[in-house]
């Protein structure tokens, strides 16, 4: 039997509310009140004498019932607009209307059927975009600067690229941003530091890592107690991912020691936060208003007898250390006394006794 135009019409409706239903995740209910008014708007291209709001269009996905009309007012003498129609026409197929009634006047399929499907999806993808970008903006905006967890999805075998599903959606978490020396595979359960969202205007992403100075000062705020009640406040980061770092901390309370309590019994609260970024070792200092001591305490775990501010430039100074610890407070490639650059914004000239 050869379906008529109204029934492949109606198919084609529903076949693109499951399509989409599926690519987006969405149910089928859902998004029928998008397509609705998708064909609202190709309705409105047929009949361009009409506004939207002059049409009717009802969608029933679980009876796939698809009802399109033309408002029309019913007048008694020759209709001055498209959207009038004359009494007596009217009653052929409302008998009982009347006068200023408005009828829902059947369009047949084959009026839009060309360009309904498309303009349909091409509308529904568009606000289904929308949709996802205003959900992705919700569901994040809150997070900036704070850990979340998340599952790895995948990870490129060349580049080391990794997706992680952090939340209702997949981040991408470039090889720069993991700590070097870690491997992530799929199914690993990770902590990510949610940094900013970019792009806003257009097509918003996530911009996430674990190699951000932020990301050691959330870990320390959640495993010290202390830090996190504010009784410890952290006063600076110094970092290079998965080698060393150096973080200086002050107590604000005179009871509390702020190295002790960042360390923790046993070294457990440390311990454990340096096991989040892959053992990376942290060099916790004393934080000091007095810049000298301050820098002095920076280049730990080296002694330093003494350090003098250069007269011409308040951002330099010379740090004086034993010569058995000069190499000490260097570092292996000059690293702590980067770091110690770093976290006290001094440049640091060190040398021997």
């Amino acid at each position: 039997m050869k379906r008529g135009k109204k029934t492949e019409q109606r198919e084609d409706i529903f076949a693109v509310l499951r399509e989409l239903a599926e690519e987006q995740n969405m149910s089928v209910k859902d998004l029928a009140d998008k397509i609705a008014q998708a064909i609202h708007k190709a309705a409105t291209k047929e009949y361009p004498d009409c506004d939207e709001e002059d049409f009717s269009v009802i969608i029933d996905p679980e009876k796939e019932k698809l009802e399109v009309a033309l408002l029309r007012t019913v007048v008694a003498d020759e209709p001055t607009y498209f959207n009038e129609v004359n009494i007596d026409e009217a009653r052929t197929l409302f008998p009982g209307c009347l006068e200023g009634d408005v009828v829902h006047w059947p369009i047949k399929p084959d009026l839009f059927a060309r360009v309904a499907a498309t303009y349909a999806k091409q509308s529904v993808r568009h606000d289904i975009k929308e949709y996802e970008k205003e959900k992705l903006i919700a569901e994040y905006e809150g997070k900036v600067e704070n850990i979340s967890s998340g599952t790895v999805v995948r990870v490129e075998p060349g580049s080391g690229n990794a997706m992680v599903k952090v939340g209702s959606h997949e981040l991408f978490l470039s090889k720069n941003d993991q700590i070097p020396g870690e491997t992530l595979e799929a199914g690993d359960v990770i902590n990510v530091y949610i940094v900013e969202l970019r792009n806003l205007e257009r097509k918003p992403t996530v911009k996430i890592s674990r190699t951000y100075n932020g990301f050691l000062r959330r870990l320390l705020e959640r495993e010290v107690p202390e830090i996190a009640d504010g009784t410890v406040e952290i006063m600076g980061i110094a970092r290079e991912p998965g080698s060393r770092a150096k973080v200086a901390v002050r107590s604000l309370n005179p009871d509390v020691d702020c190295i002790g309590a960042c360390i923790g019994p046993r070294r457990s609260r440390i311990e454990n936060v340096m096991k989040e970024i892959n053992g990376e070792k942290i060099d916790l200092i004393l934080y000091s208003d007095d810049p000298t001591a301050y820098i002095s305490k920076s280049l730990a775990p080296a002694d330093v007898e003494r350090v003098e501010l250069s007269e011409e430039n308040e951002k330099e100074c010379t740090a004086y250390v034993p010569a058995n610890q000069l190499s000490l407070a260097i570092g292996n490639r000059g690293q702590n006394a980067k770091l110690a650059a770093k976290l006290t914004g001094f440049k640091i000239d060190i040398k021997p006794l």
